[in-house]
């Protein structure tokens, strides 16, 4: 169903838990505006549309659809892989990838699938059964076999769900990441943290006799203004002990 730009506004000043004074206090723009803005009584220029989204801190797509909801053009494009333009971002990730040899990385969409691995990420996760166009979360959630090769799987379930109740937090709303918080959510039913966070949350993966401790960090692409790219996340596996490091870089044959 078409929604108007005041609908889409409001919805969003909702899911960001903001009162039409903060909201237009934070965009400079009076309260009774913005009410008119809301109501329909008055019409937001593109630039207003455009400053009201990233106040409210809108996915790329969902600024799309405020403009389009006001009559305006979308201002971020989402183009074909083949696309010149892309080219540059194309290279930076598979550069990071790449680089980070002989540890494994991955570049993963909004909603965890696959879209590049490096060398060691594929012969890491390979044997698992996963590779590109995969779900590393529906993996987690639904693979006996890999729950049972997670040594730690109850702590990696909690921190997992943390992590995605970020991400939705920052999308304001998405069915699919609904659906997977929900469901681990109901796997962590029970479980007690513990009252101090150890200072690495390495998830350990059994590979026959030997265990493998890794923890990640986590870079996306800044200044995009473009959607596919905008979602991409690549996570940089790391060893937490010599022991993993060792095992790694032999993985990688170095």
């Amino acid at each position: 169903m078409d929604q108007n730009f005041g609908t889409v506004l409001k919805e969003w000043r909702q899911i960001r838990r903001m009162s039409q004074l903060d909201l237009a206090s934070e965009a400079g723009v009076s309260a009774r505006h913005l009410s008119f803005l809301e109501t329909g009584r008055s019409q937001a220029s593109r630039g207003m549309a455009l400053r009201l989204s990233e106040v409210l801190q809108m996915p790329l797509s969902e600024s799309n659809r405020l403009l389009t909801a006001g009559g305006l053009a979308p201002a971020y494009g989402q183009r074909a892989a083949a696309d010149a333009e892309l080219a540059p971002l194309e290279t930076a990730m598979r550069w990071t990838l790449d680089n980070h040899a002989p540890y494994p990385a991955m570049a993963l969409d909004r909603h965890w699938v696959l879209v590049a691995l490096n060398k060691p990420a594929q012969i890491f996760l390979g044997p698992m059964g996963l590779g590109q166009g995969d779900s590393l979360i529906e993996a987690m959630l639904d693979r006996a076999d890999l729950r049972a090769a997670i040594e730690n799987i109850e702590e990696v379930d909690y921190q997992l769900l943390c992590r995605l109740r970020v991400e939705l937090a920052h999308l304001g709303k998405d069915p699919v990441l609904s659906d997977l918080v929900a469901r681990l959510s109901a796997r962590v039913e029970g479980y007690v943290p513990p009252a101090q966070s150890p200072v690495i949350m390495a998830t350990r993966y059994r590979m026959g006799d030997m265990v493998l401790s890794l923890f990640s960090t986590i870079s996306q692409f800044g200044g995009v203004g473009e959607i596919a790219y905008a979602d991409i996340k690549i996570e940089q596996l790391f060893p937490a002990d010599a022991a993993t490091r060792e095992i790694l870089v032999a993985m990688a044959g170095g």
